[in-house]
């Protein structure tokens, strides 16, 4: 397991790496997406109290689920930066937060638009709706500071101890519906409580933004990987390579 740790630890290995399983992440992707929205927005029936707004839950709810899941692995990424001082967990870390910046904007803008119709407002400082918004704060301030500092490694460490001290936000943000009072759904127990013909391809959505965020992330790690290591030979010999193809 450590040894197959510290293979990835090289720069040029994982960069190959990455380019190998980009391809079949993609398209697993792009399959579950088309399963999980097809199914869900042309053949689940219409919710008995919500009506056909309810549809927007296939890109709500993956969106929500993974903006935290995502945090959650960049905060796993960070402490092992921070502890065994591998540079390409920081570089994790940067590919990582542009992609959980986006899938929280897209959870906070969806559930606004769900919420109108429902709360008849587009926002209120709802516990779950305010935590989320810190998450997103969290994520855009990561991707500051990365980029604050000239020295690589500085910002690494920078940004890592910041995704560490923010990581507290994430049980909030989880159990919020829970220890406070809110206009916010309760928890479904995964879906359990959903009907059948509506949870399935809630699932397949959910497993599609899986997918398309690692394929987005080994993407961007890749180029991370060769801007840091731009000087290296192995990045001169890859470029005279792609050059003379």
């Amino acid at each position: 397991m450590w040894k197959w740790l510290h293979q990835l630890a090289r720069p040029e290995r994982l960069y190959h790496v990455c380019g190998r399983f980009i391809p079949w992440l993609g398209l697993i992707g792009i399959a579950c997406l088309a399963i999980g929205w097809v199914w869900g927005f042309g053949y689940a029936p219409p919710d008995y109290q919500q009506g056909n707004s309810y549809r927007i839950m296939y890109i709500h709810v993956p969106a929500a689920i993974w903006s935290m899941g995502i945090y959650s692995a960049m905060a796993v990424a960070a402490f092992i930066g921070l502890v065994w001082q591998m540079k390409m967990s920081d570089l994790a870390v940067a590919a990582m937060a542009p992609v959980g910046a986006v899938f929280t904007f897209i959870a906070l803008v969806t559930g606004s638009a769900w919420g109108k119709p429902m709360w008849g407002t587009w926002w209120v400082w709802d516990a779950r709706l305010t935590s989320e918004l810190v998450l997103l704060f969290l994520y855009l301030g990561v991707i500051a500071l990365y980029n604050a500092f000239d020295d690589r490694r500085l910002a690494g460490r920078a940004a890592g101890i910041l995704v560490l001290v923010g990581v507290v936000n994430i049980p909030i943000i989880h159990y919020s519906v829970q220890w406070w009072n809110t206009l916010h759904q309760g928890s479904t127990n995964m879906q359990q409580t959903i009907d059948p013909s509506m949870r399935y391809p809630l699932r397949w959505a959910i497993f599609g933004y899986l997918f398309f965020f690692i394929t987005l992330t080994l993407m961007r790690l890749r180029n991370l990987i060769l801007v840091q290591e731009r000087l290296r030979p192995w990045v001169a010999g890859l470029l005279n390579k792609e050059r003379r193809g």
